[in-house]
């Protein structure tokens, strides 16, 4: 059931879920009479019930919530394009039942996709239903498949829309308007899924059909729908470290995302695969995540360091390579981390390495880091125009700066799209750090 409270129900919303379960049971009371085609009707069931959210055991399914999937669509469809509308009702009853919800929440899925998979099933017929996908085949086929996909969609969508106007008072457009236009074309290709089901199954395959078809398509969304889930969890964890720096050290808010761009900027310009671009800008962004481990008062300083305090300081990069050494995902990244104030000469730290054996990826980072550096605000100095900043790399590179990744920045930056894509400076004040000395410009480590 699409609503996302707990609360109970309003009685609009009641007398909806209760209106649409009855409608339902009258849509598939007259397959309960003899001529049924059970056989179909069970093996399109289970296998409905088997990619259904929640009802196979998690280490079977994978352990995703259940309520992150949406149904399996193809089956329900293949059964609106195979059976009688009764019998295509009653297709996704018994998986969604057996969700682990509450009974509430299973009795308006099962419901809603009952009417739905008749509407489907009744419209495929009013345009030849089984019998033009037996005999006519493709192309002619399509039509009772994208009649029945249309459908489904529309009776799926007005009936969710009303439970959500009763249930959560949604505006009829947010309702029922959006979420039609956004399901059109999902829903389409869902209907080309369950054509081809169903002329297998009509050509002598039978159950075979429903193997060979919808259960891989199920299967790659899902793994689709684990990557999507990672992915989503992985930028939460990011978002969460760089939040916790900038409250660490509010003076340079917004300095690793600036960062991150630029070493995306870099990395694009060299030509990088998208995937090591996304891990350099994930580099860029958390290169000083490390300062959780230094002292807040430390950080905070207004004045000039002590050489201790400078030390506690230098130290930020180990720190932040131990705090990030089990996150699998920021393998890269962790290289970048720790080695990101290294310089070719080998005068940086903490390792104190020198040319090619300082990673790539923390050579991208350390222009990076340099340039925003010198581009934003500080109480101690004003930003430096791009072009000077720009120009103070390019005297540095070789000794404290790799020239191909200077380079890469001058390009993006100069090219006729780089200033519009170039990191914007944001103000900001003293930020707490070692103090780096390129030539004759000096500025506190970002």
């Amino acid at each position: 059931m699409p609503v996302a409270s707990r609360r109970p129900l309003p009685p609009a919303a009641r007398v909806t879920v209760a209106a649409v379960c009855a409608a339902a049971a009258l849509c598939g009371a007259p397959a309960l009479r003899p001529g049924t085609h059970w056989t179909t009707l069970a093996v399109l069931a289970a296998l409905y019930a088997m990619c259904e959210p929640g009802v196979l055991p998690a280490r079977v399914a994978g352990r995703h919530p259940p309520s992150e999937v949406g149904p399996f669509l193809p089956v329900l469809l293949a059964g609106a394009l195979l059976l009688p509308p009764a019998a295509a009702a009653l297709v996704g009853v018994p998986g969604s039942l057996a969700r682990p919800v509450p009974w509430v929440r299973r009795c308006w899925r099962a419901g809603y996709l009952a009417v739905a998979a008749w509407a489907a099933a009744l419209c495929c017929r009013a345009v030849g239903g089984p019998a033009a996908v037996r005999t006519a085949g493709l192309p002619y086929g399509l039509l009772p498949a994208l009649c029945a996909a249309l459908c489904f969609c529309a009776t799926a969508t007005a009936l969710t829309g009303a439970v959500l106007v009763t249930a959560e008072r949604r505006a009829p457009a947010a309702a029922w308007g959006e979420p039609l236009l956004a399901a059109l074309v999902p829903y389409l290709t869902y209907g080309l899924v369950a054509l081809m089901t169903a002329l297998l199954w009509l050509r002598g395959y039978g159950v075979f059909a429903a193997v060979l078809v919808p259960l891989p398509m199920y299967v790659a969304c899902w793994v689709f729908a684990r990557s999507r889930r990672e992915r989503a969890a992985h930028g939460a964890t990011v978002r969460a470290l760089v939040h916790a720096v900038d409250l660490k050290d509010p003076y340079t808010r917004g300095h690793g995302e600036r960062v991150g761009r630029a070493s995306a900027m870099i990395a694009r310009e060299l030509g990088l695969p998208e995937e090591r671009v996304d891990a350099l800008r994930l580099a860029g962004l958390l290169h000083d995540i490390g300062k959780l481990g230094v002292p807040t008062r430390v950080l905070r300083k207004d004045g000039p360091l002590t050489e201790e305090e400078r030390r506690v300081v230098q130290r930020h990069p180990e720190y932040g390579h131990d705090m990030t050494r089990g996150i699998a995902f920021l393998d890269e990244a962790r290289e970048a981390i720790l080695h990101h104030h290294e310089r070719l000469d080998g005068t940086g730290y903490p390792h104190g390495l020198s040319g090619d054996r300082i990673p790539h990826c923390a050579r991208v980072v350390a222009v990076a880091d340099a340039f925003d550096a010198m581009t934003s605000t500080r109480s101690y100095r004003p930003a430096r125009p791009v072009d000077a900043a720009l120009a103070e790399l390019q005297r540095c590179a070789g000794t404290h700066f790799d020239p191909a990744m200077v380079a890469a920045l001058t390009r993006a930056l100069t090219s006729p799209s780089g200033p519009a894509a170039a990191p914007a400076p944001e103000a900001a004040h003293a930020s707490a750090g070692g103090a780096t000395v390129v030539g004759e410009g000096t500025w506190r480590v970002g």
